[in-house]
């Protein structure tokens, strides 16, 4: 029997990506009827039981619903023990929802101030940079020529296996028509920046549902929240807000391309299962093997706690 080799290896590098987790102090409930602690805590339960093992979670704003220190203090006691059982890295992205004071004293134990939360990661050779789009006392998004001169300096360095943007506001369209009253403003002056980058792809949230466009040439993936999402069936110009449909994003980094992939929360009953000493066999039943990257992991320093070149 001849051997295949399968058209893609086995990726690079694996984020777990989620978005708008929205939790408020004391455990509170949104809309009086949302509890979002306790769909964020089934979130990591589903997610471990699959054995996935993300080399870092990204969180793409509006963690806390009202920006309250509490809620920071209850997203952290959820996540951190489960990014401790998996090895992966935090990685925290402000929202219009969240409070710069409280999210840097309540997640990095920083002096709490006002200005953008910008940081740069090491994924092991993969860059992430986190921008921060928000506008304090506004739900709309912006990002100022100090941050655009600040992104252009980090990007202009190459990273070993090229760079994630991790942002709250998406610079894509929406099928909702008030959703421009929110949307991340003066966009043509963040592709200029990024035109000609390194920048792989652009991840971010907001939207309260699953989407993906490109930007300045780059692929742009928004992940549902996972606190409660919005019915793109409401009637045409109409927004309806619904307690259902949550979903979370898996990011797999190949050499050439970067894979998106949407993951509902909630079981389902299941037709048929091959666990992975099955699909082993099978492959190689016909004759198929599926090769590790020739990408070389690049080992990073300590995981970065603290900001590069970030405005502080």
């Amino acid at each position: 029997m001849s051997l295949r080799t399968a058209e893609y290896p086995r990726p690079d590098h694996f984020l777990l990506h989620v978005s708008d987790t929205h939790l408020l102090a004391g455990g509170g409930s949104l809309y009086d009827s949302v509890d979002s602690e306790t769909h964020l805590r089934r979130l990591f339960a589903e997610f471990e039981a699959s054995g996935g093992r993300p080399e870092a979670i990204v969180f793409t704003g509006d963690l806390a619903d009202k920006g309250e220190p509490d809620a920071y203090d209850r997203i952290r006691s959820i996540v951190e023990p489960v990014a401790e059982r998996l090895g992966s890295q935090i990685i925290w992205v402000m929202g219009n929802h969240d409070d710069r004071q409280a999210f840097r004293a309540g997640l990095f134990g920083e002096v709490p101030t006002t200005r953008p939360v910008d940081r740069v990661y090491d994924v092991n050779g993969l860059r992430v940079i986190t921008l921060d789009s928000s506008v304090p006392g506004h739900h709309h998004g912006e990002v100022s020529d100090e941050q655009l001169d600040w992104l252009a300096e980090e990007l202009s360095t190459k990273a070993p296996h090229g760079t994630i943007l991790a942002m709250h506001h998406p610079p894509v369209p929406s099928v909702l028509d008030l959703a421009v009253s929110v949307e991340l403003r003066d966009q043509a002056k963040l592709a200029e920046v990024l035109e000609g980058s390194d920048v792989r792809s652009i991840i971010a949230g907001h939207l309260h549902y699953s989407s993906t466009a490109t930007f300045a040439g780059i692929p742009v993936s928004v992940a549902s929240a996972t606190c409660y999402t919005q019915d793109l069936n409401v009637p045409v110009g109409g927004t309806r807000g619904r307690d259902g449909a949550r979903a979370f994003n898996l990011v797999h980094v190949y050499g050439k391309t970067v894979l998106h992939s949407v993951v509902p929360l909630g079981e389902t009953p299941p037709l048929h299962y091959i666990d992975a000493e099955e699909s082993a066999r099978l492959l190689a039943r016909d004759g198929i093997e599926l090769p590790v990257s020739d990408t070389v992991p690049v080992q990073p320093e300590p995981p970065l706690t603290m900001p590069i070149g970030v405005l502080v």
